[in-house]
């Protein structure tokens, strides 16, 4: 039985008063939100009834006669019983502007008779009502009339009244339950208090209290989210805590940093010993959710610096964290093994070694793993402690490049049993003097003594051994110097095989984006190409670029960039760049090609980049296509940087063609401009590389971009370099790619249309002509029959099964193009005839004489293409 007396009792009551409260508070909102939909459900009533209304068949006849209130009676009766409204009407022009028809409200006459619907709350015969009026108009678009209907307030009243029962059940429920939940937290609080009253409370409070800081031995306590929640006197004294740390973390109380990470990580401790300023602690520790309370630690602390006084260890311990704290803070600051090997080295020195030494496997090195049956090692890192500070050398005169270990030898034993080996006495270690007996002999000269092998492993792998020689002028080493030079050699071994994975990772990821990007331009008239690509110094981006020739002597150009770095952005990068050769191969417009392009990108992410850190955020592309022909570039950008075009008089402009979102967002569609290009123009294409930098304005690095364009001349390829020299950053942390084309055109002189009209008599008037222009062009009598049957066969296909006009369209570049042009928009299909079969061998004809043939699309049509090689003279010709 729960006394009101009781914590218990009066929260419990506490809890039942506001959970009353805030029924009441609750019903009443209910109720008043029921009654606002049932006005708004009155409104919407009113609207559809006189809409529907307004939109019978016969209304405008019956409106535009003599007598409608006769004729639409019947029908408003009707439709007034059947809708549920209190009043439907519906009156002619002459009655709508009536003063009886709408009395004091004039108003609403304008908006009725400008064909717009007018919904009103206003007092009525019947009191308050909903009304909704509606014109109606006849076919010419002229009010003849207009439809009221309405709902009284008091029709309203039902619907609330019918909701007001689920409204109490509600209501009522939502107290019982609430009400058995405070019951529920009320019974375990019940336990946990013990039924004890406010005052009891208090006093057993002040008990624990008096007994936490009357004890001589520290008591901290820390929560889940390494904050101080409780220290006692003594344990303030022994760390020397200000009044005002409870409540701060942990990290912010300036304690020595081994007690300090002890206290943060909540890891049990038995008898720890730590050094806080000049004591010695002893610290044990436990966590508290083992005991089913919040997730914390409580630590204890005694003072033990009397004891490590007495035999010594105190000063041993204290070198010993100092070598492991230096050794955590000076390990593992690059991603470079060599560097990291050395850093154990010089950390070592001269606190727990007069010289060290560190060899690795070779593969280690490489970037890959060490086999098991790699013996020999090289020597990477090295460090002595001499009379001139930072002076490095080989202590014990073996070769620094390679090194091998005879099996008895403490390096040996060390590799093979994964433990540190001592060698307190280096004149009696025969195996490691007789490796090398002169080298041996001068290192024991020069004063080494001692030594600890410590084997340098890390998740399983043995990746080499670091040495540890002491002078004469220390004392030898003793079996509790064992394990510092394990933990030494356990945090140096993880940095170095962290490092290890990321030389393996960057050589694939360098390979692969390598293997990737072209290897060079195609050969092409439409454009004089020059190019520049630049890696990042860390990491590797995912930028591309490609030039893609097109039929019709066209040529694509594209520039990427995939989000992110490394091995995953470079292996999307080849994706992408192989998704838009084979896109490209479709001949898509821009903008269409990009938009496939982005439903590949979001599949790709959905399905292979789920369990990466982040996912695939996106990629940017923008995608050209240049027309010689014509003198005409299309574009469309997938949120890439705008492209700059350099005038043949070097004026600089930023083309400003639709943004589009980012490869792999979805569902967004793309845009693409035309523009018409002059002969010798520059298109640049670049990625955000070369702009984009973390102490500019992006707008000022697109300035000097169009500065150095300005002032650059020479070929493309130099163009490229200028625009480097002005623009490369010191240390580029983002590839760079940077295109330059310059356009050229086909003569007019190459290029021959004619129109076809819809006649089958036309066809040979048009071989008859493209006979003579291959005349003209010089091209030999097989190319000029192959030309003639080809276009024969498109022609007549075109004529047979294509709408709207024909044309013909001959251009000579690299290659012999000849084009047939309609508006129909169906492609024809290459298939076997049957020996039966009448016709269907156009096409099969087609596709055995021209080298490569094809169907594109146009906003007219499509065209149908094939291309011929021409002899070198000819070929030449065009090039010029």
């Amino acid at each position: 039985m729960v006394s009101v007396r009781s914590v218990v009792g009066q929260m419990f009551v506490l809890q039942l008063v506001v959970v009353l409260l805030l029924a009441a508070v609750a019903g009443i909102l209910l109720v008043l939100a029921v009654q606002r939909e049932g006005a708004r459900a009155a409104t919407q009533r009113s609207l559809a009834v006189a809409e529907g209304f307004a939109h019978a068949p016969g209304i405008v006849k019956a409106l535009e006669g003599r007598d409608p209130a006769t004729v639409l009676g019947p029908e408003e009766a009707a439709a007034r019983h059947g809708s549920g409204v209190d009043f439907l009407t519906a009156v002619n022009r002459q009655a709508l502007r009536s003063p009886l028809t709408l009395p004091g409200r004039a108003d609403h006459l304008l908006p009725l008779l400008a064909g717009r619907t007018v919904t009103e709350r206003a007092a009525g015969s019947h009191g308050s009502q909903y009304r909704a009026f509606v014109p109606v108009e006849n076919a010419r678009g002229t009010v003849v009339g207009a439809v009221s209907a309405g709902v009284t307030e008091k029709s309203t009243y039902g619907i609330a009244a019918r909701g007001l029962p689920d409204v109490l059940g509600i209501t009522a429920g939502a107290v019982a339950v609430t009400t058995a939940g405070a019951a529920l937290v009320s019974r375990r609080l019940l336990r946990q208090t013990h039924g004890l009253g406010p005052d009891e409370i208090t006093r057993l409070y002040e008990h624990h209290d008096a007994v936490l800081h009357a004890v001589r031995e520290g008591v901290v306590i820390i929560d889940a989210s390494h904050r101080l929640l409780l220290v006692n006197d003594e344990a303030q004294r022994l760390l020397e805590l200000p009044s005002t740390a409870r409540g701060r973390p942990v990290d912010e109380l300036r304690l020595a940093p081994p007690i300090a990470e002890l206290l943060a990580s909540g890891r049990e401790a038995v008898d720890e010993l730590h050094l806080a300023g000049s004591r010695v602690l002893a610290v044990n520790q436990r966590p508290l959710d083992r005991y089913g309370l919040p997730a914390g630690s409580v630590a204890t602390l005694r003072d033990s610096t009397e004891l490590q006084t007495l035999s010594g260890k105190a000063e041993a311990a204290r070198e010993r964290l100092s070598v492991l704290y230096d050794a955590s803070v000076s390990i593992g600051t690059t991603l470079d093994v060599t560097r990291t090997a050395q850093e154990l080295a010089e950390v070592a020195v001269p606190p727990f070694a007069d010289c060290v030494t560190v060899d690795l496997a070779e593969a280690v090195i490489l970037g890959d793993e060490p086999g098991d049956t790699d013996t020999r090692m090289l020597r990477i890192a090295t460090a002595t402690a001499t009379a001139t500070a930072g002076v490095r050398e080989e202590p014990t005169g073996r070769t620094p490049e390679s090194v091998g270990f005879l099996p008895d030898t403490p390096e040996a034993r060390s590799l093979a049993t994964g433990r540190a080996v001592l060698e307190p006495d280096l004149r009696n270690a025969h195996g490691w003097r007789a490796t090398a007996p002169e080298c041996g002999r001068r290192a024991l000269d020069r004063g080494l003594h001692s030594l600890i092998t410590a084997p340098l492993c890390a998740r399983g792998t043995v990746l080499g051994v670091a040495s540890f020689y002491r002078l004469e002028s220390h004392k030898p080493y003793e079996d509790d110097d064992l394990e510092l030079a394990e933990e030494l050699a356990g945090r140096a071994a993880v940095c170095i095989d962290n490092a290890r994975r990321y030389t393996r990772e960057h050589a694939l990821a360098v390979t692969l984006q390598r293997s990737l990007l072209p290897r060079g331009l195609p050969e092409q008239n439409g454009l004089d190409v020059g190019y520049r690509y630049l890696p990042a110094q860390k990491g590797v981006g995912g930028d591309w670029f490609d030039v893609i020739p097109l039929p019709g002597a066209r040529v694509a150009l594209v520039v990427g960039d995939v989000v992110g770095q490394g091995l995953h952005a470079a292996a999307t990068m080849g994706r992408l760049r192989t998704a838009v050769r084979n896109f490209s191969s479709l001949d898509l417009p821009p903008d269409e090609l990009l938009a496939r392009l982005d439903e590949l990108t979001y599949g790709d992410e959905d399905e292979e980049t789920a369990d990466l850190p982040g996912g695939m955020v996106g990629a940017s592309c923008l995608y050209a296509v240049y027309d010689p022909v014509e003198r005409r570039c299309t574009l469309a950008r997938a949120g890439h940087l705008p492209p700059a075009l350099v005038l043949p008089d070097r004026t600089v402009e930023y083309l400003e063609l639709p943004a589009g979102p980012l490869l792999g967002v979805g569902g967004l569609p793309f845009e693409s401009m035309d523009r018409d290009i002059p002969e010798g123009s520059e298109i640049v294409l670049y990625t955000d590389g070369l702009v984009e930098h973390r102490e500019g304005d992006l707008d000022d690095r697109l300035g000097l971009l169009a500065g150095a364009l300005s002032r650059a001349d020479g070929e493309p390829d130099e163009v490229c370099g200028a625009v480097l020299d002005a623009l490369l950053p010191e240390n580029p942390h983002d590839d760079i790619a940077l295109l330059v084309a310059r356009t050229r055109v086909v003569p007019e002189d190459r290029i021959a249309r004619w129109d076809v009209p819809r006649d089958p008599a036309a066809v040979g008037r048009i071989r008859t002509a493209v006979a003579d222009r291959l005349d003209v062009w010089g091209l030999p009598e097989d190319i000029g029959f192959v030309t003639e049957l080809v276009l024969s066969e498109l022609i007549t296909n075109a004529l047979r099964h294509a709408e709207g006009p024909i044309g013909v369209r001959l251009v000579l570049d690299r290659k012999l193009i000849c084009e047939v042009s309609d508006g129909s928009s169906t492609a024809p299909h290459l298939r076997y005839a049957e020996a039966t079969d009448e016709g269907g061998r156009g096409l099969f004809l087609v596709a055995q004489l021209a080298e490569r043939w094809g169907t594109r699309y146009t906003p007219q049509g499509k065209v149908i293409w094939s291309e011929q090689p021409v002899p070198g003279p000819a070929q030449g010709r065009a090039d010029r």
